[in-house]
């Protein structure tokens, strides 16, 4: 007996009939990579979700979280921020493509937007029902993305920075779930100011903490990229485990 994904495709089927199709697009002429997953197999529209990478850039990993989603039943697309598919592989590097997102957060929906636009154009989307998710510095673009009143109806930020701009009433469309590691010393800091923010303009959210987790828990190699740089990030797979389910279910509400 096959279990059945939340769209009554079984995960055999899903995990078999997952295309892949790399895509090129440009945003005030400089060109952008981007990668798009759907369900071959899988009839009608459905609900579509942007995947933001962490601040290594567009690598396998958000790729696989994005083949995941397609796996659930969505179409999704792992996106390119930084332009040309640019990766980093030491945290120097990675800072230096990131900063300009932290000093500016309104390029968060500036590279976002063009993204959810294009993955509109697939017939497999259904545009009424467009979310996105993010990986640390991937978190951070997706929240300051729907403060800024991005064309989403949902976001989720796994261990993301939580500083940026304030959120507007009137802007913020969104509904928003952050998963948050209880020991993260990146995130921590801001964890209080975003509550209160997130209050005074009576947003939509929720705030899911991770008993043991730190920094960047839900990534696999996060690890070894810690021992290796002396970077305060680990694996938590309890945290992994269980955020990617409160994702799940965050998502289906919504949609």
């Amino acid at each position: 007996m096959s279990l059945l994904n939340q769209s009554g495709i079984s995960a055999t089927s899903a995990k078999e009939n997952i295309k892949e199709e790399a895509i090129n697009y440009e945003i005030d002429g400089k060109k952008y990579d981007g990668y798009v997953y759907y369900n071959e197999e899988q009839k009608g529209k459905r609900p579509a979700i942007l995947v933001v990478h962490e601040w290594w850039g567009l690598n396998d990993y958000s790729r696989r979280r994005a083949k995941q989603l397609a796996e659930l039943g969505y179409i999704s697309m792992a996106v390119d921020m930084f332009g040309n598919g640019k990766t980093a592989e030491d945290p120097t590097g990675a800072q230096n493509l990131a900063m300009p997102f932290y000093k500016d957060p309104t390029l968060a929906k500036a590279r976002l937007d063009p993204a959810i636009a294009l993955l509109k154009t697939y017939p497999q989307t259904d545009a009424s029902k467009m979310g996105a998710i993010g990986y640390c510095f991937g978190g951070s673009v997706v929240l300051n993305a729907a403060k800024l009143g991005a064309d989403l109806k949902g976001v989720v930020s796994f261990h993301g920075s939580l500083s940026g701009v304030k959120p507007v009433k009137d802007l913020l469309k969104a509904k928003i779930l952050v998963c948050h590691g209880a020991e993260d010393p990146m995130a921590n800091p801001d964890a209080a100011g975003f509550k209160k923010d997130m209050d005074a303009a009576g947003a939509d959210y929720i705030f899911k903490v991770y008993p043991g987790a730190t920094h960047a828990f839900s990534n696999p190699n996060a690890t070894a990229k810690g021992e290796k740089y002396n970077m305060p990030i680990r694996y938590n797979e309890a945290a992994d485990k269980a955020s990617w389910n409160d994702m799940k279910d965050f998502f289906q509400k919504i949609f």
